[in-house]
């Protein structure tokens, strides 16, 4: 789904059950306007790692953490320094 649009990755994870991991804060800001419980996001920021292996690597470390956060509908922040976990939806 690399070249698809935004709203397009969104419904096909929502309709799916799935978790959107991305890079771009785009995805953060378009969740919070939906105003939805679905789907999950887990977000790199600030000088996170960027290359796949890094990610998952930090994902696998982290995930037994905030994967049941994941599963109620969270967005969880990756920065280099600490990892935020916030519920859905962001704007209530």
């Amino acid at each position: 789904m690399k070249a698809a649009s935004d709203e397009a990755i969104f419904d096909r994870a929502d309709a799916e059950n799935r978790i959107i991991v991305s890079a771009d804060t785009d995805f953060a800001t378009l969740l919070a306007a939906r105003k939805v419980r679905s789907p999950s996001l887990v977000l790199f920021r600030h000088g996170s790692q960027h290359r796949p292996s890094d990610q998952i690597a930090l994902l696998n470390a982290n995930l037994p953490r905030f994967g049941h956060d994941l599963e109620a509908g969270s967005v969880v922040v990756i920065e280099p320094e600490r990892i935020r976990v916030r519920s859905l939806p962001l704007i209530p």
